[in-house]
């Protein structure tokens, strides 16, 4: 820099000094900070649940808990052939199966059927799925969001059906939706709690270049671990209209999951994948039936985005069909169970359960 040894002002000088400084250590520091590995983290497998299933697709062992007829089955080989159109829930961000612990046991019942099959997994880069990490240039990234469409409709083959209803919460709403208009002939019928269809958080196309240099391939991985602290806890609580509900369970739930090997470098190449919907140009393709659920206090996606959504879905038999539910936030499966049930529930009743 020997330009600025000519007539700069000092105080300019000095800023510029600075700011080469300030420079020189964003881009040299990430890449000479020692990191320290994760502590205290074991095999997916050795955190199970009770009801912990797994079964290949995509060339994942994904974790799922199943049900027949509201009771648990865990060796899916055993599962009977559907009766009707079994269920696939899909959880949203940083959630798992065991967000749909007050769900799973009722929401495969049709009825006057027997066989029904429920099913709710793990999605890649969350909960007790497999972690894989690696230089995805030459194949399929696991944690994309063509990849996450793929695992849902491996899924729907797992338990031996042509088509299901798929359940998608948040971003997993925004999947459930995706696999629907990509593969239509596979789902029979979606119900999206507070889907994130218009802004899913995903990282936008601008960011790609640099969430892929050294510095952030080097601490990304640290950042992700803000999320099995305080700061994890914190969003957790403030998905909940009344965070005065929870329990040890609820946030024993989110955190499990947070011991197994690699689980941060898992979520940030699911960050690094992710891309923000582009669902909005296509939500007249729609053909099936559609019940929206959404908590009035939600306040990471507004009501109003499901609002929106109902009048976009022009084409849905009968009509997409929105439940506002008061007295919920982000979570109403979770903070509301009976509530959700009722309005679930109320939509088989009127005809629509396939």
């Amino acid at each position: 820099m020997a330009w600025l040894d000519g007539p700069v002002p000092f105080r300019i000088k000095v800023s510029l000094w600075i700011l080469a400084t300030l420079l020189s250590i964003a881009l040299i520091g990430p890449l000479l900070v020692p990191i320290a590995p994760l502590a205290d983290t074991v095999p997916v497998r050795d955190l199970a649940w009770p009801g912990s299933a797994w079964t290949p697709a995509q060339g994942l062992d994904v974790h799922v808990e199943a049900v027949v007829d509201g009771a648990p089955v865990t060796d899916l080989a055993a599962l009977p052939s559907p009766t009707g159109a079994p269920v696939l829930l899909l959880h949203g961000f940083g959630a798992n199966t065991r967000s749909w612990g007050a769900t799973l046991p009722w929401i495969g019942d049709a009825p006057g059927t027997a066989g029904d099959v429920a099913l709710a997994y793990d999605r890649p880069g969350f909960g007790l799925t497999d972690r894989p990490t690696g230089d995805w240039a030459r194949g399929a990234n696991p944690y994309g969001p063509a990849a996450q469409v793929a695992t849902a409709v491996a899924l729907i083959d797992a338990v031996g059906a042509e088509a299901a209803v798929l359940v998608g919460h948040s971003a997993g709403g925004a999947i459930a939706l995706q696999t629907a208009l990509d593969h239509p002939d596979r789902v029979a019928a979606l119900v999206l709690v507070a889907p994130a269809v218009y802004r899913g958080g995903g990282a936008p196309a601008w960011s790609k270049p640099l969430l892929r240099t050294p510095q952030l391939e080097r601490i990304g991985p640290v950042l992700m671990r803000q999320l099995g602290g305080r700061t994890g806890d914190d969003f957790l609580r403030s998905s909940w209209a009344d965070p005065s509900r929870m329990d040890d369970a609820v946030f024993e739930a989110y955190r499990r999951p947070l011991q197994a090997h690699d689980w941060d470098r898992a979520l940030w190449e699911l960050v690094k994948a992710s891309a923000e919907p582009d669902l909005e140009g296509r939500l007249d393709e729609v053909r099936v039936p559609v019940l929206i659920v959404h908590g009035l206090q939600d306040v990471v996606v507004p009501v109003e985005q499901s609002r929106d959504l109902v009048a976009d879905l022009v084409h849905v038999p009968g009509g997409a069909r929105l439940v506002e539910l008061d007295g919920c936030g982000h979570l109403p499966h979770e903070e509301c169970p009976d509530d959700f049930r009722g309005a679930v529930e109320s939509w088989w009743r009127d005809g629509v359960r396939p």
